[in-house]
């Protein structure tokens, strides 16, 4: 088949190209960085240098492919969510003007429960276009941004936390459950896949994570969004972003995330929290 990935070599997108190529299907790579043009072509795929942004070179890319694979990696950095949202609008525009028949979005845990924001209505006018939304719970490499708060307070501490069950996830599972996905039948209309690596409690997942880099008795208390935003902000996220970061945080402290989450069966992936942890604790002690 005729595959176009967006997302770069990012951590989806790498081992997601890597298993389609290996697979025999044809794949071209969206990228806005003209450098990683030989990195993809050595994958085996085909580069397509643009942005998201520009709906002509959207539509000219898209034209001939049997499935798309769209998502849109938030800007931390973004004063206009909205804005950033509008991707999911090109995204929807292109497949239409394309006549694609198969969408693979890349969608969130909490994503579908936002007040503001609706990334997956964007896409409800494709009556005649198979779309999955693929609904991963906390990436494990989001660990990485929490290091400097480990080192410097001890605690891991959000406005979500301590028992709050979770679906953790290694993107590499991510990876692997879209290329399932995209290797079944495909049918006209819409659904949602969950895909989780290790469900855990926040406090079970931050007991493993301390195990391994030296740091036993880790807790990962929970706080008020407002001292979360603060936080985020002085770390150079914007306002507009920090207060998504608080609502989304806060589905997965209220339940919400879960309930939705227990009505379906969740594509289940190989990488346990104690796999990355390993790996994890040799960088946090190199960095």
């Amino acid at each position: 088949m005729k595959i176009v990935l967006t997302g770069s070599l990012g951590n989806i997108s790498r081992p997601l190209t890597e298993i389609l190529v290996k697979e025999g299907h044809q794949v071209t790579v969206i990228s806005t960085d003209p450098d990683k043009k030989d990195k993809i072509q050595a994958l085996g795929a085909q580069p397509a240098i643009g942005s998201i942004r520009d709906l002509p070179f959207l539509i000219e890319t898209f034209t001939g492919a049997d499935v798309v694979y769209c998502m849109n990696p938030l800007d931390f950095t973004t004063q206009d969510v909205h804005a950033w949202d509008e991707n999911m609008d090109h995204y929807s525009q292109a497949i239409k003007a394309a006549g694609v028949k198969r969408a693979i979005v890349l969608s969130g845990w909490v994503a579908h429960l936002l007040q503001d924001l609706h990334p997956e209505k964007k896409f409800e006018a494709l009556n005649d276009v198979s779309v999955t939304f693929v609904r991963p719970g906390p990436f494990y490499t989001n660990f990485y941004h929490l290091a400097g708060m480990i080192r410097h307070q001890g605690v891991i501490t959000s406005n979500y936390g301590g028992d709050d069950l979770v679906a953790f996830v290694a993107p590499e599972d991510i990876a692997a459950a879209i290329a399932e996905e995209i290797g079944k039948p495909a049918m006209t209309g819409h659904k949602a896949l969950y895909v989780v690596s290790d469900e855990l409690t926040c406090t079970q997942a931050a007991q493993i994570i301390g195990e391994a880099i030296g740091v036993p008795g880790l807790q990962w208390t929970t706080t008020s969004g407002e001292q979360v935003k603060q936080g985020l902000q002085a770390h150079g996220v914007s306002p507009a972003v920090a207060e998504l970061m608080v609502e989304m945080q806060e589905n997965m402290h209220n339940g919400k995330a879960q309930r939705d989450y227990a009505l379906h069966q969740p594509v289940a992936g190989k990488r346990k929290l104690r796999d990355f942890a390993s790996e994890y604790a040799v960088w946090y002690h190199q960095n």
